[in-house]
């Protein structure tokens, strides 16, 4: 982290900003609605503490339906240009890796008392959405709240229920009503994610490694994919994270963007296409690339994670950028949506916290926080301090992984070129979700080739992992 300009530890004014600290924040004024009797729920990984947010469904007449996504208020403790927020800005990020986890923000913060926890009374950003039976939002709000989460759920159990009848999540069945909710939200995410797929969002599917620990003993690294579950989160928070910046250019006011433009690699895309028996036109056209993807998951669900991630690598990087008012953003070609940006996980990510500020200064009709300027530069920095923590989860990832093949040097494995680039040649296994690089044999690879390769080198240390061809 500290090779990369990331800090890992907090500094010392900061940890005497958090002393002085001792509860969360409260808002009694006639702005500030109360909310706390809904049914929400947080759903999240297995293991997750920083609860950033909370959901509920409400039914409307015709078929439509109100849903609600509470954010944690995070700028009610952590004010701008305090040490806090200072290291939050350095960092931008909380680092994740197998060994341990680096908080943007202190753990008795995120985790407590700007977490949105089980029967704990927060304040919050409200996103308001109505949709209709077609998935199409047709109108929506943002105001503050507070609120109350009635029971911390997991995407693994909640999935499995959804999905093939598992059993009911016991946080679910102590709320009365919370089972249709659930159902309702399901429903409409669904409907949502169907609807964007029509405009040609990507149907890409990764496999996500989770190193396994067996108290400090590295033990195993397991694949995980999605299921309903996270398609409510993720469907509900691309909505939200629309509906905040459209909020803010009805409101006159600049915003931080998430944008992955144009692919450069299209012709890589299209070649790829061809291998898998498709046709692509010539020019980007996520609509096109969208059906090939559909017909690749039918013929190959076994494979198509394979597929996805070349797509996605093909497709590069997103980065954060200003849009002024009246301005025309180039917006995210993956979620075939032209206004997005990061708003909702403000304990974890810096963008989401200076989006936070903002709409919080917009719903009170009080002065833009920040110059064009200083958004500018934020933008720049996040998106250069994002792909650091990458690399440093990336090389973390690799050491766990170095650790788990050293045994196993001079084994040969299927695998799948993930990146070809003057820098160097990539391949991940198919067997275990291991990323190392190619040393040998690489002249002609390209992504999303397979081959055989074999291990030949790995160190721990540096999170090196070698192989050559055949």
């Amino acid at each position: 982290m500290l090779e990369r300009g990331l800090a890992p530890d907090f500094p010392a004014q900061a940890l005497a900003e958090l002393d002085a600290m001792h509860g969360p924040a409260t808002r009694a004024d006639g702005a500030t609605r109360d909310l706390r009797e809904l049914p929400w729920c947080s759903i999240d990984n297995d293991d997750s503490r920083d609860l950033d947010q909370l959901t509920v469904a409400q039914a409307l007449p015709e078929g439509a339906v109100k849903i609600l996504v509470a954010i944690a208020d995070v700028d009610a403790l952590v004010r701008k240009q305090s040490a806090l927020d200072g290291h939050a800005q350095r960092n931008t990020t909380s680092v994740y890796t197998p060994a341990e986890i680096f908080p943007m923000l202190p753990e008795k913060l995120s985790t407590d008392l700007t977490s949105l926890n089980q029967d704990g009374d927060r304040l919050a950003i409200v996103v308001e959405l109505v949709i209709g039976r077609d998935g199409a939002i047709r109108n929506s709000d943002i105001y503050e709240a507070t609120v109350r989460n009635h029971a911390k759920l997991t995407y693994n159990s909640v999935g499995a229920w959804l999905e093939n009848g598992g059993p009911l999540p016991a946080g679910v069945s102590s709320i009365a009503g919370l089972d249709d909710n659930l159902r309702l939200q399901d429903r409409v995410a669904q409907q949502l994610k169907d609807l964007r797929h029509e405009h040609g969002a990507l149907n890409l599917e990764t496999i996500e490694a989770r190193v396994v620990f067996d108290g400090e003993m590295l033990t195993d690294l397991k694949a995980e994919g999605k299921n309903r579950a996270k398609d409510i989160i993720e469907d509900f928070m691309i909505a939200s994270n629309g509906a905040s910046v459209r909020f803010l250019a009805a409101k006159k006011f600049p915003s931080l963007r998430r944008v992955v433009r144009t692919p450069k690699r299209w012709d890589r895309i299209v070649a790829l296409a061809s291998e898998h028996g498709g046709t692509l036109p010539k020019e980007p056209d996520s609509r096109a690339l969208e059906q090939f993807l559909i017909s690749a998951r039918a013929a190959d669900p076994l494979r198509f994670p394979d597929l996805s991630l070349s797509v996605i690598k093909l497709l590069g990087a997103g980065e954060y950028t200003v849009e002024l008012p009246g301005a025309n953003s180039s917006g995210h070609f993956g979620l075939a949506v032209k206004d997005y940006t990061h708003a909702t996980a403000p304990n974890r990510r810096y963008p989401d916290l200076i989006t936070q500020r903002m709409l919080k200064e917009a719903i009170t009709g009080r002065p833009v926080p920040y110059s064009n300027d200083e958004l500018s530069a934020i933008a720049t920095h996040c998106t250069q301090a994002e792909d650091a923590a990458k690399k440093v989860e990336r090389q973390v990832e690799k050491s766990a992984a170095a650790m788990l093949l050293e045994s196993r040097i001079g084994e040969t494995f299927d695998s799948i070129v993930t990146g070809a680039s003057e820098k160097g040649t990539w391949v991940r296994l198919l067997s275990v979700p291991v990323e190392g690089r190619l040393i040998s044999g690489f002249e002609g690879a390209d992504v999303g080739h397979k081959m055989r390769v074999r291990l030949v080198h790995t160190d721990v240390e540096h999170g090196y992992i070698d192989f050559k061809a055949g």
